[in-house]
């Protein structure tokens, strides 16, 4: 709860902090190309509902999201190095009487940071499309997580699961919109830093095992060894609708090749006005070490899927002025 108001809190402080400066770039075009691009989105959605006498039935609520994505792209001869952070979170509490003494729950969590740093062998810049690549990646969340209503067994908690990756390879850019990687020689390592997870086998890690009478606590991480495979597509759609995708997989040659590690994002940004905006997010993953308890009592993998509608405010910072559309 505390971090939850934190960071809500520094969203909203970032916001009103930003409007007290003036956005150079906004008023003039730059006449130096820099080799840095430095972006940052800044937001808050909320929603509350409350009902007095509604035959219809319904609960009094309120809930509160924050996020920041943030990128630092880096470009010069024939260099590149790209960056990007991904902070989310948002929770709901029911209110009033009748809340069952339910307590927050979480509607949004998400900490994710990329980075690929890039070069070229083609010194022309027209012709710089394709990249000798490293990419790295990290991804967990900020607060212990619970199958609701079920308040009282965790079943995921900052770093429990962390996920790190690192993939050599080639980084292929036929446009500004579209970027490809493949990497026939990738790691990846799954963490599970707290106990009672890692015993209970979560997240694929070895669970707990009496060997000789002796109980041998669960690992802690997993390293798996394979494939990967990334795309990205960014574009604007029309005027002030915006799509950012990402499309990541992974195949473990060590143990179950044919299972595919599937992990795709699709954001949707509605522009309203320099400061007000929607925003509909949905993500889908696959994982066949994840095994997970279904409605109707079943136990094993599973695809997970979440959507996430929002409407709010939203600050952009950036460093550079976008280049003029074509007609």
């Amino acid at each position: 709860m505390n971090k939850l108001i934190l960071l809500i809190a520094l969203t909203i402080i970032g916001v009103t902090f930003t409007q007290a400066q003036t956005d150079t770039t906004t008023q003039k075009a730059d006449t130096v190309v820099k080799p840095w691009k430095l972006k940052a989105l800044y937001g808050s959605n909320g929603t509350q509902s409350s009902f007095v006498n509604w035959n219809a039935g319904g609960r009094n609520s309120i809930s509160l999201m924050g996020y920041v994505s943030a990128s630092a792209n880096y470009l010069q001869h024939q260099w590149k190095w790209d960056n990007n952070l991904s902070l989310a979170l948002g929770g709901l509490q029911y209110i009033g009487k009748g809340n069952g003494g339910e307590g927050l729950q979480k509607t949004d969590d998400r900490i994710e940071l990329s980075s690929t740093f890039g070069y070229s062998f083609d010194k022309s810049i027209e012709k710089k499309q394709l990249y000798f690549s490293l990419i790295t990646g990290f991804r967990t969340q900020f607060l212990d997580g619970f199958v609701y209503p079920n308040t009282l067994d965790r079943v995921s908690s900052f770093m429990a699961p962390g996920y790190f990756n690192l993939a050599l390879g080639l980084d292929y850019s036929p446009n500004k919109n579209l970027t490809l990687f493949i990497s026939p020689a990738a790691m990846k390592w799954t963490v599970v830093n707290d106990q009672v997870l890692a015993d209970a086998g979560s997240f694929g890690v070895d669970p707990a095992a009496i060997v000789d009478g002796v109980l041998i606590p669960g690992s802690l991480y997993r390293s798996e060894f394979g494939a990967y495979f990334k795309m990205k597509y960014n574009k604007e759609i029309v005027k002030n609708i915006e799509m950012k995708s990402t499309l990541e997989l992974f195949s473990n040659y060590l143990e179950n090749p044919e299972n595919i590690d599937i992990n795709g994002d699709v954001l949707f940004t509605f522009k309203v006005n320099k400061w007000f905006s929607a925003s509909l997010n949905w993500t889908v993953i696959y994982d066949h070490d994840i095994n997970i308890q279904s409605i109707d009592g079943g136990f094993g993998p599973r695809t997970q899927f979440k959507s996430v509608l929002g409407l709010g405010v939203s600050y952009t910072m950036k460093n550079f002025v976008d280049p003029p559309k074509k007609k």
